[in-house]
């Protein structure tokens, strides 16, 4: 028996059961993601970071195990800091998301439970990539969404996202579509909702509080 899932028999993993979504804008990029964390039936946390930043331009969202994912977050952090220094220029989004999809691959035999949105703003445009445990790697041209609440969070883009939107046109439609899935979906919560902006001049990431959004 492998030893992932040996372990798995004693060790309850932390899981989210999430909601994470990205839009593409005319001017950038916006991800949103709510804030909790379940083990099993128990609320571990109201007010998790689903919403990592990697590099100056480049950020991610996670669903799945958080420890995986944290953990993919930091190797990450310090291969595109290498990255940066070997080459001395910053890396691409699709060079960051091709990264990514190769240490998924890796280690495929023994997977990191998550789903992985990575998106961010380059010399190309803003770009969104959506990446599986096994490391197979999409480029989003409008919006996706990830997490237990996605199928809520997709109805609501599906009907009101439009080609050329800006960011701040896009972040309201985002806090609609989160808003949508906590309402819907037991797994997505929390205390608050985080919306990180990523344009030409970096990455923004906002938490609101969830009791305020929409008064």
């Amino acid at each position: 028996m492998p030893l992932r899932e040996e372990l798995s028999k004693h060790i309850e993993v932390r899981k989210t059961g999430t909601t994470t979504m990205g839009m593409v804008c005319k001017d950038g990029v916006v991800l949103a993601a709510e804030s909790k964390s379940t083990m099993g039936y128990l609320i571990a946390s109201k007010e998790s970071e689903k919403i990592m930043q990697l590099e100056d331009h480049i950020a991610m969202t996670i669903a799945g195990a958080s420890g995986d994912a944290e953990s993919l977050a930091r190797y990450m952090k310090a291969e595109l800091k290498l990255f940066a220094i070997e080459n001395q220029r910053k890396i691409s989004i699709k060079g960051a998301a091709t990264l990514l999809a190769n240490i998924l691959q890796g280690s495929k035999y023994y997977p990191y439970y998550v789903q992985l949105i990575i998106a961010g703003y380059d010399s190309t445009g803003a770009r969104i990539f959506t990446l599986d445990p096994l490391g197979s790697v999409e480029e989003e041209k409008k919006f996706f969404s990830t997490g237990s609440g996605s199928p809520f969070a997709l109805g609501v883009l599906e009907d009101a996202y439009k080609e050329g939107m800006t960011v701040d046109e896009a972040s309201k439609l985002a806090m609609r579509a989160i808003k949508s899935a906590i309402e819907r979906d037991i797994g997505s919560g929390g205390k608050a909702m985080d919306i990180a902006v990523i344009t030409k001049d970096g990455v923004k990431i906002t938490r609101y509080d969830l009791d305020k959004i929409g008064k």
